[in-house]
């Protein structure tokens, strides 16, 4: 299936929009060997993520996700794994977010963002 569609089908299954915000976080892998990585996300959700990261990962791998601002922690899994100029790009779903993302308010929305 080409990239375009595949990306058409992910953002009309999106329950909620993507915010394009910049956050430094640490995705730490749950196997062992796998280490800590300190990386940056493209966009977030209360849902899930785009992050880049300089390995690759599986699709359905699991990893602990944590903002360095903030306290927003989550369990979370990677729903793709792409290819990119420095590295891959990786849309992680959270399973058990907890706290919140240090950001303010979206315009309109009344609403912090929550994990």
């Amino acid at each position: 299936m080409p990239r375009e569609m595949m990306s058409q089908i992910f953002d009309s299954d999106r329950l909620e929009n993507r915010i394009p915000m910049t956050v430094a976080v640490h995705l730490a892998g749950r196997e062992p060997g796998l280490g800590v990585e300190t990386t940056f996300t493209e966009n977030v959700s209360s849902r899930g993520a785009r992050v880049s990261s300089i390995r690759r990962w599986r699709c359905n791998d699991k990893l602990e996700i944590k903002s360095l601002p903030g306290d927003f922690r989550a369990l979370a899994r990677v729903a793709y794994c792409r290819p990119q100029s420095s590295g891959f790009v990786i849309g992680l779903e959270f399973l058990e977010p907890t706290g919140r993302w240090v950001v303010n308010t979206p315009v309109g929305s009344g609403k912090p963002l929550q994990g």
